[in-house]
């Protein structure tokens, strides 16, 4: 079953500084999700800037760039069945300390402005995101083993 249900996720610099990339990758993949493509980079600034756009105006739009361009990242696409508000459950609250345990913040963030990952909050956000951070070419189509196992 291949899935046109997409979202963007994007571990910050300071899960990768922290060496949580693949317990956070695994989470996703244990729970079914497929990742459809995942790159590391660092971001410039103008792709910092179009990221964050919607907060441009606000006063801690530069910290916010700053920030996500301070270490490498790694952007993904991720696939599933309703797969925006699954991944945004998964992740938790955008505040740690309002993040329940089980959940990704919950587990590996205690501050706001280390809270390890974005994950997009909306279908329409996630289309924008994901076509700023990967081309239709580098997106996989593919089949899990599992889906039988996994979607009715």
């Amino acid at each position: 079953m291949v899935f046109t249900d997409r979202t963007f996720v994007m571990i910050k610099p300071d899960g990768v500084q922290r060496g949580l990339v693949g317990d956070i990758v695994a989470r996703f993949e244990h729970r079914g999700l497929k990742i459809a493509a995942m790159k590391m980079l660092l971001v410039s600034e103008d792709l910092a800037k179009k990221h964050y756009e919607e907060h441009a105006a606000k006063p801690f739009f530069p910290n916010l760039v700053s920030f996500i361009r301070s270490g490498p990242v790694v952007a993904m696409v991720v696939e599933g069945k309703d797969v925006v508000p699954m991944v945004r459950s998964m992740v938790g609250a955008t505040n740690p300390k309002n993040s329940n345990p089980g959940t990704i913040r919950g587990d590996f963030a205690v501050d706001m402005g280390r809270n390890v990952i974005h994950a997009s909050d909306s279908p329409e956000s996630a289309k924008r995101e994901i076509s700023l951070y990967f081309n239709t070419s580098e997106i996989a189509t593919y089949k899990r083993i599992d889906e039988q196992w996994l979607y009715e």
